[in-house]
């Protein structure tokens, strides 16, 4: 990827500030909002029925995750997905523990039925589920997948219409055709709580900018995990991990992005 782009789209997220909608689950909610305002955007979490339409009217992206579910959830990520849909901004979806119940499969096929998504990123099980390949979920964040990963991500890609992000050691972007992959990150980032949906976030601000949402989704995906990298260096545990991670978000030039992000192409 032109080293450009991704300072250029980084740039843009600080100087236009867009308006992240969140429908997100209650474990983590503070560290997205946290994270999306250290990226340079600015957070609004609003999950009530009676105003998600509005909120979704007024904001330059939205962002689902279904972490913490409940069917008054799902109905109003419709209502705000339908709304974000209308107005024609982008919409990410997390899938979280997808496979792990039929209440959270049914839902997100229903979410899927309802609501054209720009981005889909989950791990390696939550995308293997959605693509009908052998996988299994073992809770909100793990899982396994037998079979090539980046081509169960351009599957899962082809049938929902949507960029995929398939997390993990080396993260896969794919919208079906093209495939890119990401090399940043580091291991302290899986054994964090929350780290995954501040990942959706950040590819949120970045979808807000542009509509190249492939390279919006690889840029989110890098630039969590180059933060997560050099936070790594000097934490001394879990949580000054997490603030560290938050820290290196606020602080990390265009330019440096712009050279240490490892996003390769593989696949035309």
């Amino acid at each position: 990827m032109d080293r450009k782009i991704a300072s250029g789209l980084l740039d843009e997220i600080r100087s236009k500030k867009p308006l992240i909608h969140h429908i997100t689950n209650y474990v983590t909610v503070n560290d997205c909002a946290n994270i999306t305002i250290c990226v340079g955007a600015s957070p609004v979490m609003a999950d009530s029925i009676d105003e998600v339409e509005e909120m979704t009217g007024i904001a330059n992206a939205l962002v689902l995750n279904i972490g913490t579910l409940s069917a008054s959830l799902i109905d109003s990520m419709i209502a705000a997905g339908k709304s974000a849909n209308r107005k024609g901004i982008p919409v990410i979806l997390d899938p979280v523990g997808i496979g792990a119940t039929k209440f959270r499969t049914e839902s997100v096929l229903r979410l899927l039925k309802e609501v054209k998504f720009a981005v889909i990123k989950g791990n390696a099980g939550e995308i293997g589920v959605l693509a009908g390949a052998q996988a299994t979920v073992r809770g909100v964040d793990s899982g396994s997948l037998e079979g090539d990963r980046v081509e169960v991500a351009k599957k899962c890609a082809e049938l929902t219409g949507s960029v995929v992000v398939m997390t993990g050691e080396v993260d896969i972007v794919s919208d079906g055709e093209t495939v890119l992959t990401v090399s940043n990150g580091c291991s302290r980032m899986g054994a964090l709580s929350g780290t995954g949906c501040m990942t959706a976030s950040v590819i949120g601000a970045f979808c807000a900018v542009t509509d190249h949402y492939l390279t919006a989704a690889a840029c989110g995906v890098a630039l969590m995990g180059l933060c997560g990298q050099k936070a790594a260096v000097y934490a001394k545990g879990p949580y000054s991990f997490r603030a560290g991670l938050a820290d290196e978000m606020s602080r990390l030039k265009s330019v440096e992005f712009a050279v240490d992000a490892k996003i390769k192409h593989i696949k035309p």
